[in-house]
């Protein structure tokens, strides 16, 4: 059988948890955490939280993936899509890797099933299939399978007029 990337929900605050339960099962999964700097009056803070709040990307077949929800406690359900396991694009779970090793404070946002991705305004460049766009000193990647826009803030130093790694690519924005 074919094995397919899906979407776990997961209790709240359990997302790192089942990853772990999932890694010591030999089941291929994806917990991606975003660094996170936060000033307090006298010190710095450094956190990793997960950047998808309860869930966990795991690769595995249609059998495997129904069992595993009633196996781990900590598993409320799959997402589901018309009544089906939604299934993520390899191409996507890529991008989110390379997203979240390459940028900081990444943030979501909700993009509608009725927003056209193809129409898009600003400096963007098509990259493995996705659409990265650079905007307000912001750089966005769309995963249209989950409804949402990754969005991290870039360096000044790296906007507009020079190169912008993503990847092994170098991107030249013009200015």
């Amino acid at each position: 059988m074919q094995k397919n990337w899906y979407v776990v929900y997961t209790k709240q605050h359990s997302e790192r948890k089942v990853s772990l339960i999932l890694s010591k099962k030999g089941i291929e999964n994806f917990c991606p955490l975003n660094y996170k700097k936060s000033r307090s009056l006298f010190w710095k803070t450094i956190t990793f939280e997960p950047v998808f709040d309860s869930y966990v990307f795991v690769k595995a077949d249609d059998v495997e993936i129904l069992n595993l929800s009633k196996q781990i406690t900590d598993i409320i359900s799959l997402l589901y899509w018309k009544g089906k396991p939604a299934t993520i694009r390899e191409e996507e779970i890529y991008s989110i890797k390379e997203f979240t090793t390459n940028y900081t404070d990444i943030s979501l946002e909700k993009i509608s099933a009725y927003q056209k991705s193809d129409v898009i305004d600003d400096v963007s460049y098509i990259m493995d299939g996705q659409v990265l766009t650079v905007k307000n000193k912001a750089m966005k990647v769309n995963l249209p399978s989950l409804g949402f826009t990754m969005v991290a803030n870039i360096p000044e130093h790296q906007v507009m007029g020079r190169s912008i790694s993503f990847t092994n690519n170098e991107l030249i924005a013009q200015s």
